[in-house]
C-alpha cells in the first residue's frame, strides 16, 4: 500500500480542543478522530501474559499500544490524566475486548507520590511489571518563544515528562526481572526543536539520554531500555495545544507529505517490548514519516 495514501491527512480545520485534562479534550471532541488500530490491529501472541504499565494510555499514542499489546496477549494497566475518564474507559473497553485485563488509574504523574501509587497498584493488581512505556507527556506551544513560557508551564513539562519517567523506572525496576523491558516516548523533537515547543523538545531530548544511560545501566540484570521518537502524530494533545495555524499545517512538513496515525506507531512499542528485539536497548526508533532523527 502507497504510505503517501495509507492513512488521509487530518482535516482539521484548525480545530482547537481544551487543555489536557477537561472532559472537552478528549478524542470524540475531535472533529476527525485518530486511528488507533480498533478496526485494522491484529496480534499473534509476542507479548502472551504479559502485564505492561502504560502511561497516558488513555488516547493517542497510548491508546494505541494498549490496543496492540492486549491484542499480543498482555494486561494493561492504563494510567491516564484525570479528567479523561471518557477516553480512557473506551480504551479500557478495547483491552477487555481482546480478552486481557485492563486497570484504569486516574493520576497525574507530577508528583512521586502518584508515580509511586501507578506501579503500586500494577503489583497488587499483577504481582510483576513485564513492560513499562513512558509515554504520558504534557506540551504547550508558545509562539511568542522562550518569553511566554512561564516557570509553571516549564514546572509542568518537566514534571510530567522527565521526573515522572525518573520515578517510574526507578519504582518500577525492583518488580521486573530478566527478560522485562521498558519503553520511553521521545519525540522528533529531540533532533529537530521547534521554536515554540522549547521547554517540551528539551525533555524529549534528555529522554533519549536518560534511556541510554538506564540502558547500560540494567543491561546486567537482562532488562532492556529503549526509545521510540515518533512525530507528527495526530492526537487530542495537538488541537489541545497548539496554534490554529499549527493544527491546520500539521505533518504536511513530512516526506510522506501528512500527519502520522497513532496506529502507526504502535507496532514500534509492540516489537520493542518483545522476545524479537532481543538484542536491541539503549535505542531509538524514529517513526516520523520521514524526517530526519539524528541522535
Amino acid at each position: 500500500m502507497d504510505p503517501t495514501q495509507q492513512h488521509p491527512q487530518p482535516d482539521t480545520g484548525g480545530e482547537q480542543l481544551a487543555s489536557p485534562g477537561s472532559p472537552e479534550s478528549v478524542t470524540p471532541a475531535m472533529g476527525q478522530e485518530p486511528d488507533h488500530g480498533e478496526g485494522t490491529y491484529s496480534g499473534s501472541g509476542e507479548l502472551r501474559d504479559s502485564v505492561a504499565v502504560v502511561t497516558g494510555g488513555d488516547s493517542g499514542i497510548g491508546r494505541a499500544v494498549a490496543v496492540a499489546y492486549a491484542r499480543e496477549g498482555a494486561d494493561v494497566v492504563i494510567g491516564y490524566l484525570e479528567g479523561e475518564d471518557e477516553d480512557a474507559k473506551q480504551t479500557a473497553e478495547l483491552v477487555e475486548e481482546a480478552g486481557r485485563r485492563a486497570v484504569l488509574v486516574p493520576t497525574d504523574l507530577v508528583s512521586e507520590e502518584a508515580c509511586a501509587g501507578l506501579v503500586d497498584r500494577a503489583v497488587t493488581e499483577f504481582g510483576r511489571i513485564d513492560v513499562l512505556v513512558n509515554n504520558a507527556a504534557y506540551q504547550m506551544s508558545q509562539p511568542g518563544g522562550i518569553g511566554d513560557i512561564t516557570t509553571d508551564q516549564f514546572d509542568r513539562v518537566m514534571k510530567t515528562n522527565l521526573y515522572a519517567m525518573f520515578w517510574l523506572c526507578q519504582k518500577a525496576l525492583p518488580h521486573m526481572s530478566s527478560g522485562s523491558s521498558i519503553i520511553n516516548t521521545s519525540s522528533v523533537q529531540a533532533s529537530s526543536p521547534s521554536p515554540e515547543l522549547l521547554d517540551y523538545a528539551t525533555t524529549k531530548a534528555g529522554i533519549v539520554n536518560f534511556t541510554r544511560g538506564l540502558a547500560t545501566m540494567v543491561a546486567e540484570k537482562g532488562i532492556r531500555v529503549n526509545a521510540v521518537a515518533p512525530g507528527p502524530i495526530w492526537t487530542p494533545l495537538i488541537p489541545a495545544t497548539m496554534t490554529e495555524e499549527k493544527v491546520e499545517s500539521f505533518g504536511k512538513q513530512t516526506s510522506l507529505g501528512r500527519a502520522g496515525q497513532p496506529t502507526e506507531v504502535a507496532p514500534a512499542y509492540v516489537f520493542l517490548a518483545s522476545d524479537k528485539a532481543s538484542y536491541i536497548t539503549g535505542e531509538v526508533i524514529a517513526v516520523t514519516g520521514g524526517q530526519p532523527v539524528t541522535m
